[in-house]
């Protein structure tokens, strides 16, 4: 197996914790506070953190040639983490996650302006369409907007920042120092303000929130060596597999069905997002060389070449 088929494999399985985690962070986050959820889940995911990272020890492991990167990059995580908690006390899964799916598109749009990729047309046409997307499913005009709409919107701008500041930190660092930095930083920042909201769980609740958590660190991990493995743009179209997840789940656990206008709005952001990168597969395969496109989705490679 390549290298970009294990990144993608790893992305669909992380994709598939998150939902898993949402799920009981919905049913959780109605009689806890979102702090105290954020706090044990970085409790629990620093110890799983230095489970991982045993042989050689939490200190050797937080040794980062970009300390600073490394803490924006984790701060944004947690920051992200906790507004897609508290968008999950207001709205369904499914309707959550398809105004997160844009997230792939603000990778784009990110790159572009931070790290001074190149988007052509193409890119920037699928951008737009993704943003007509959110609109169906928002529908301003036709319906009050409700204003927890903005806060998986405010997480996906903040998950796509996390990709590209996780892909930039591969760089320098392993996935084990980025795994110790995520841990040891939540937890640090979630000491601030765990405390002041602590409603004690019941035991239920307390082993619902260690599954969470331990679902939460696997898939921070899976991500990380995903990254690790493949180039973010690569492994972009598997992320989506999280808006089927949470639809599943939502629909078995809560019953919650997403209405014709959402479904047909996370279908035009979910459709951006794959020619995007079936349009860069197809460009980068006109400069592969002709015995390396066994596979390629991009029947017309070959017969293009020809006209070069």
């Amino acid at each position: 197996m390549n290298r970009t088929a294990l990144g993608a494999l790893l992305t669909m399985f992380a994709m598939l914790c998150f939902a898993s985690m949402d799920a009981i962070s919905k049913w959780l986050v109605a009689d806890y506070a979102v702090t105290q959820m954020m706090w044990i889940r970085s409790a629990l995911f620093l110890l799983f953190a230095s489970i991982v990272v045993r042989k050689q020890g939490l200190r050797a492991a937080l040794r980062s040639a970009r300390p600073g990167l490394q803490i924006v990059r984790s701060l944004v995580a947690i920051v992200e983490g906790a507004a897609f908690v508290l968008a999950f006390r207001y709205l369904p899964l499914t309707d959550t996650h398809a105004v997160a799916a844009t997230s792939p598109l603000i990778v784009i749009a990110l790159g572009v302006l931070f790290l001074g990729e190149r988007a052509g047309r193409a890119r920037w046409l699928a951008v737009a369409a993704g943003f007509a997307g959110v609109m169906l499913i928002v529908r301003p005009g036709f319906r009050s907007i409700d204003w927890p709409l903005f806060i998986p919107l405010a997480g996906a701008l903040l998950w796509a920042s996390y990709q590209l500041l996780t892909r930039l930190s591969a760089r320098f660092d392993t996935p084990d120092t980025s795994l110790a930095w995520s841990a040891l930083v939540a937890f640090i920042a979630t000491c601030f303000v765990g405390p002041f909201e602590w409603t004690w769980p019941t035991p239920t609740a307390w082993a619902l929130m260690v599954v969470i958590s331990l679902l939460g660190a696997v898939a921070h991990y899976a991500l990380i060596k995903a990254l690790d493995y493949a180039d973010a743009g690569a492994v972009q179209p598997y992320s989506y597999t999280l808006l089927v997840w949470a639809t599943l789940l939502g629909w078995l656990v809560f019953g919650d069905i997403p209405d014709g206008w959402t479904i047909f709005g996370a279908a035009i952001v979910v459709g951006s997002g794959l020619y995007t990168w079936h349009h860069d597969w197809c460009t980068a395969s006109l400069a592969r060389p002709a015995d390396q496109l066994d596979g390629a989705p991009c029947p017309g490679v070959r017969s293009a070449r020809r006209y070069r």
